[in-house]
């Protein structure tokens, strides 16, 4: 199988649509730094080292020869990743290890949003505007615990892409307004990145603040995509933390709503997401 030449006669669906619209937003984060990239029918990836945590490959079907999709990636400098979408690649023997176990996520459009239960306030995700206020989100996202700046990733020209939001969450006051009475500079409590890409929406980067609960974040995101972006499904990943979406699973009886929420993959299972299925990101290590 050629790589460089791959097609297929069919859209992708389930896991490769998804994967899919993750590679969109790869390509977005690549375009906005001048990083070059390309696409087949089973591999997006760049030639050149991406920017801080993003890969250097993803993979949009199985089958995957491990061999080809090396050979298109630059493994001679520190830090070369892939996302194998299926988790079906072994690069062990090729100087990689695991970095992440993941789910996959999808959120069907137009099911009703339920209030997540225990959450107080009101909250709501708005658009960001303008490069002073994406430094702002910027620093929220990072939350400057480890005293270093955050990492250049999202550079202002993102939010000129028609296909990107970037979305700031604010608690907002019982009749809708931010708690300043604005739209735009309230607190801010959370946020995340949608992107349009294969006929979803992709949800990622999603953040809460201090002690505000992730599930009431997920809650306003998913509001806020049915605005930007209707009658599109919503997509993702989150770490596999252990988080299981089948309630009656013995081994899980212990786990409560509350506890669920605390957890990212948790927090968006309760936001109506289902899992489409595993993947694994992979991290050169010489």
């Amino acid at each position: 199988m050629n790589i460089s030449r791959a097609t297929s006669a069919r859209e992708p669906t389930g896991v490769g649509a998804a994967a899919r619209n993750n590679a969109e937003w790869c390509a977005a984060v690549c375009r906005a730094h001048g990083v070059p990239y390309r696409f087949s029918g089973t591999v997006w990836w760049s030639p050149r080292r991406t920017p801080p945590y993003y890969p250097e490959a993803v993979t949009l079907r199985p089958g995957v020869r491990p061999g080809e999709l090396l050979r298109l990636l630059d493994t001679g400098t520190p830090g070369c990743s892939v996302k194998d979408s299926f988790a079906a690649l072994d690069l062990s023997g090729h100087g990689f290890a695991p970095l992440l176990h993941g789910q996959w996520l999808r959120r069907p459009a137009g099911v009703a949003q339920e209030e997540p239960a225990g959450i107080s306030g009101e909250f709501a995700a708005v658009a960001v505007r303008g490069a002073d206020r994406l430094g702002r989100w910027v620093s929220a996202w990072h939350g400057g615990e480890d005293g270093e700046p955050p990492p250049d990733i999202f550079r202002p020209a993102l939010l000129r892409d028609p296909a990107v939001r970037v979305l700031a969450v604010h608690r907002t006051h019982a009749d809708g307004r931010l708690a300043d009475g604005s739209l735009a500079d309230g607190e801010l409590v959370g946020g995340a990145v949608l992107n349009l890409g294969a006929g979803l929406v992709g949800v990622s980067n999603v953040f809460a603040v201090g002690a505000v609960p992730l599930a009431a974040v997920w809650t306003a995101v998913v509001r806020a995509a049915a605005v930007h972006f209707p009658e599109c499904d919503l997509v993702g990943y989150e770490d596999d933390d252990g988080d299981d979406d089948r309630d009656d699973d013995p081994a899980c009886a212990h786990v409560t709503p509350a506890d669920r929420r605390r957890t990212p993959l948790g927090a968006a299972l309760d936001a109506g997401f289902r899992v489409l299925g595993p993947l694994r990101v992979w991290v050169h290590h010489s």
